[in-house]
């Protein structure tokens, strides 16, 4: 919509002619304006909708704002009529009739009934029977009456054309979510996300309602925008619950695989166990040997099985067999942890009853690695090392062998053959002798 030329003195027949052309203009695009206003799909919606809350509150007061837009522009029409027919009076324009123009085109002269201003007792005009505006003035009215209606239209047809329809694709998806969840057990009160489902359920619902109730309290105008419409539906609520029902469908899929993979992962389970039973086994009878072998020791006490995971792992497996596959999906998580766990703590109590055991191994080793060693520079048959040798093996080799005892016998022979080998040798009678005249040690 445009805005009138500014009043001045007497108009000449040439400035009215100018300006009755510029209304004629403007006449026309507001008419066009309103005209698709009138026909714009959100007011058609708005006028047959039952609103509540905020909407209803700004609709009554677009209603009268565009009831009071057509009595002003019919205002507008009369006086651009009445200016046409005074200038086609004559050819050249008595100055009588250039003021009468005058005052009609810049003058206030355009009256708007007090039946008009009746039906929007908030806006302009309040108490009055009549208003007297120019068309400057009046033009300006329409044009913000035009703005503030077309904005609430606007904004209200793109809560509507945007929320419903996610909302309804969204209860399609719930829905299918839903079948899913009972096939597989998780139904309210028996799992979380059953009960998750139910609420999403509701929330929907409720959201659905109020978007087409009350659409203005799902808009967020833009900030600073002047511009009819200017801002963007709040999917607030609806983003939440969207997020929500991804979640379950993720925990759907959880016990979907638990459904087709629950057989291979108990014959797992089993295995694991029975991997921990066999350790602890082999755990007390390394125990009852390092007992009868090994003197002055302490070797810790092997416990037995938990029964505990025997009765979990029956339970899982009558899960199975009923279908309660939300019972046991998180039952077969805790208990994998829980095996893993317990074959750690039999391979652990394993080491540690075997830990002598592996000291007198050990010990025999070194004994030996040193024997070899004394060997290769030929002093095998020192009687010193052959002493200290036959000591350290009788401790080693018998039962029950006193480990820190046979640990002291085995440095003494360390030390004894590291002296030997580090002391300087003189060479035999007729001893060989190397491709360098050096005797090697």
């Amino acid at each position: 919509m445009g805005v009138t030329g500014p009043p001045g003195p007497v108009m000449d027949r040439d400035e009215v002619d100018r300006a009755l052309a510029r209304l004629g203009q403007e006449h026309e695009a507001i008419e066009t304006s309103l005209l698709a206003l009138q026909d714009h799909a959100g007011r058609r919606l708005l006028e047959g909708a039952e609103l509540t809350g905020v909407t209803q509150e700004r609709w009554a007061d677009a209603e009268a704002s565009i009831t009071l837009l057509w009595a002003y522009f019919d205002a507008y029409t009369d006086a651009l009529r009445s200016a046409r027919e005074i200038r086609s009076r004559r050819r050249w324009s008595s100055r009588e009739d250039l003021v009468e123009l005058t005052e009609l085109l810049r003058g206030e002269s355009v009256t708007v009934a007090g039946s008009a201003l009746a039906q929007a007792p908030t806006l302009h005009g309040t108490g009055k029977l009549s208003q007297s505006l120019s068309l400057t003035a009046l033009v300006d009215r329409m044009n913000e009456l035009y703005a503030s209606s077309l904005d609430m239209v606007v904004a209200a047809d793109a809560v509507w054309s945007a929320l419903p329809a996610r909302i309804d694709l969204l209860a399609a998806e719930l829905q299918r979510t839903r079948q899913l969840a009972h096939s597989v057990g998780v139904r309210p009160g028996e799992h979380p996300a059953g009960d998750d489902l139910e609420r999403i359920t509701r929330t929907l619902t409720r959201l659905r309602e109020q978007v087409v109730s009350d659409p203005l309290a799902f808009w967020v105008p833009a900030q600073g925008s002047s511009a009819p419409g200017g801002g963007r539906p709040d999917t607030t609520v609806y983003d939440r619950e969207a997020r929500a029902l991804e979640d379950v469908r993720r925990e759907i899929d959880a016990v979907l695989t638990v459904r087709q993979d629950a057989e291979k992962r108990l014959v797992r389970l089993r295995d694991v166990l029975s991997r921990a039973d066999r350790t602890l086994a082999e755990a007390r009878t390394a125990r009852g040997e390092v007992l009868a072998k090994i003197a002055a020791t302490e070797v810790p006490v092997v416990s037995g099985p938990p029964t505990v995971l025997q009765e979990q792992l029956a339970t899982a497996a009558e899960y199975r067999r009923q279908a309660q596959w939300h019972r046991l999906s998180p039952l077969l998580e805790s208990l994998e942890q829980k095996a893993e766990d317990e074959l750690l703590r039999a391979r652990e109590s394993l080491t540690a009853v075997t830990a002598p055991l592996a000291v007198r191994a050990e010990l025999r080793g070194r004994l030996d690695a040193y024997k070899a060693k004394v060997a290769r520079h030929g002093l095998a048959e020192d009687p010193l090392l052959v002493e200290r040798y036959d000591a350290a093996r009788r401790m080693l080799w018998s039962a029950p062998c006193d480990l820190r005892v046979a640990e002291q016998a085995v440095l003494r022979y360390q030390q004894a053959a590291a002296e030997l080998l580090a002391a300087p040798r003189v060479p035999e009678q007729g001893g060989p002798e190397d491709h360098r005249g050096e005797w090697r040690p």
